[in-house]
């Protein structure tokens, strides 16, 4: 994929979050990386998703230096591309405020696995990250936000687990692709709204059985994978 296509899969990843009701005026963001993994493009910041257009996304390296574009990338620009050189198995990354997975993100509880709909698509807890400290937040506030997410990620594979919960702040999902990240932060929303559903019927409500979580998960995303179609 060159990058016109890039830009053009990026801008329409962006304006699917709106076709999604994942954003409140411009909260929001998706970035996608290209092929030989040294170039990003991203969103550009405050511009609102009613005029977006291909030509408006910036190109930007794995340190976030502009390299193509006339606009400023998004502000959230350094937590994507530390995402990128610390996640290998990662090809696009979205950031919404979304109410419901942010709702969890602000009360600083990981995202509950309830039942099935949750396994398709995350394998077990949507986990969250710690505080950023006061020193984190007044120095590098953006880039440090990537590093408590690759910290929460010391032992889980973002392939699996595609999405975090970022403490008092929000989600980020991932994916194989800039389109790819942006279905998993609308799974991750829905399944956030029905785990605030579940726990207001009933605050003591199991966690999913781990075997038919594992069940679930492996039918999508499994070795032997057999949901949907080859």
């Amino acid at each position: 994929m060159n990058l016109t296509e890039l830009r053009e899969e990026v801008c329409r990843a962006n304006l699917d979050l709106v076709g999604h009701g994942l954003v409140t005026l411009t909260w929001g963001n998706v970035s996608g990386i290209n092929d030989d993994r040294d170039l990003v493009v991203i969103k550009p910041s405050g511009v609102g998703y009613d005029r977006m257009t291909p030509e408006q996304m910036v190109v930007v390296d794995l340190d976030g230096k502009v390299v193509e574009g006339e606009l400023r990338p998004s502000s959230d620009t350094p937590t994507h591309v530390l995402l990128y050189r610390r996640f290998e198995g990662v090809g696009g990354v979205t950031h919404t405020h979304s109410r419901c997975a942010t709702t969890f993100a602000q009360a600083r509880m990981e995202l509950p696995c309830f039942g099935t709909t949750h396994a398709d698509h995350f394998f077990g807890p949507v986990p969250l990250t710690r505080p950023l400290s006061q020193r984190e937040t007044e120095t590098a506030y953006e880039a440090n936000t990537g590093e408590v997410i690759v910290e929460r990620f010391a032992e889980i594979d973002p392939v699996s687990m595609p999405a975090v919960l970022v403490a008092g702040h929000g989600p980020f999902a991932f994916g194989h692709s800039a389109g790819d990240s942006v279905v998993n932060a609308v799974a991750l929303e829905a399944v956030a709204e029905m785990a605030l559903g579940t726990i207001a019927l009933r605050r003591d409500a199991p966690r999913l059985e781990s075997y038919v979580l594992q069940k679930h998960y492996d039918r999508k995303h499994g070795a032997g994978a057999y949901y949907g179609q080859k």
